[in-house]
């Protein structure tokens, strides 16, 4: 014989024990991340912003030679490459060919005063270098055109071109350079010196 089955009476004693049980359950669960990591920082907006990477410093430097000629200013604008274990003479710089006298955009001279290159005169203004280097011989150029890239030379605008003479040097230098040196009031003498070559031209006052 089957007898019904009995609903099971909830007595309020063993609802409170079931909300006791969930109530321990929850104290000892795991604190969740976000609760661990403790709330969220708001930005610092008094905080310094982030130093900026600095850049990459550039492979031929700028670079200008200054001198005081005959009551005027000499400039020469110019970017400096560097050896870095490579033949220059004849090998970087081939003999036989255009040289910028430099890297990146082209030479640059500016002269407030009229010049005596060796014996081409040079009228104030500004103007562009190249050389024309040879193992024995190198002809300094001075050429009209202006602003142009250090690779573009056009001839048709040469002013002229100016013998350069030698000193020897006692060691290797690393970069390229211009300078002015043995100065006097109204002559002096621009040098360019790379690897073991000093080529310069005497420079005067007309």
């Amino acid at each position: 014989m089957t007898f019904p089955a009995k609903k099971l009476r909830t007595t309020p004693h063993r609802t409170l024990a079931n909300f006791a049980c969930l109530a321990l359950l929850a104290a000892l669960a795991p604190v969740s991340a976000s609760a661990q990591e403790g709330p969220a920082s708001k930005p610092d907006m008094n905080a310094p912003a982030p130093a900026a990477k600095p850049a990459a410093p550039l492979p031929s430097p700028p670079a200008t030679a200054t001198v005081t000629l005959g009551g005027g200013t000499i400039d020469i604008h110019y970017n400096t490459p560097h050896m870095r274990g490579r033949t220059i003479m004849g090998g970087l710089v081939p003999y036989g060919k255009i040289w910028r006298t430099g890297a990146n955009p082209a030479t640059t001279l500016i002269t407030s005063v009229p010049l005596k290159f060796g014996d081409l005169l040079v009228p104030a203004g500004t103007h562009t270098l190249y050389t024309l280097p040879s193992p024995d011989t190198w002809l300094l150029i001075v050429n009209n055109q202006t602003g142009q890239w250090g690779l573009t030379y056009n001839q048709s605008m040469d002013l002229g071109r100016i013998p350069m003479k030698a000193k020897p040097m006692d060691a290797p230098q690393e970069v390229m350079s211009l300078s002015f040196e043995n100065t006097t009031p109204n002559s002096t003498e621009l040098h360019m010196r790379w690897e073991t070559t000093d080529r310069y031209v005497i420079i005067t006052t007309p």
